[in-house]
């Protein structure tokens, strides 16, 4: 349910990655309705030998926000202080999805909720690197 949005609308690196921003935690939220809501899955993790906790909207948004907003600063201060600062940042944000898979991989409460999780995580990555890889390009092209 991500709204796309032409390439006029997005001319600006900053609506660029306000628009990332925007992908990563609307793809958790579809994400989770479908999961929660439309399949019946509860999606629930346990630290060691901790209490389970279910995961809720609130949480799925905070986290979703506030990853994405981290991921937004580490490129900009990438962008300020190294060469091919877009290539390392990719590749560090793409370790960062594939390393983010260990908590569902370890933590959920059932296996329904480890595949929620997993296709959660993948999605918000999808829809938020993508972007900012993008907007990485087109700062870099404006400087020159």
């Amino acid at each position: 349910m991500t709204i796309v949005a032409n390439h006029e609308q997005l001319s600006s690196p900053v609506k660029m990655r306000i628009f990332a921003v925007h992908n990563a935690v609307v793809a958790a939220v579809v994400a989770w309705v479908v999961e929660v809501h439309v399949l019946g899955i509860h999606l629930g993790i346990r630290f060691g030998t901790g209490a389970a906790t279910t995961l809720g909207l609130a949480q799925i948004i905070g986290v979703s926000l506030a990853v994405s907003l981290l991921g937004w600063a580490l490129l900009s201060i990438a962008e300020r202080r190294l060469p091919r600062a877009t290539i390392l940042w990719t590749v560090v944000a793409v370790g960062v999805v594939v390393a983010s898979l260990a908590l569902p991989l370890t933590a959920t409460t059932s296996t329904t909720a480890m595949i929620g999780l997993i296709i959660m995580h993948i999605l918000i990555g999808a829809g938020f690197i993508p972007f900012m890889y993008r907007s990485s390009l087109s700062r870099s092209v404006r400087r020159l």
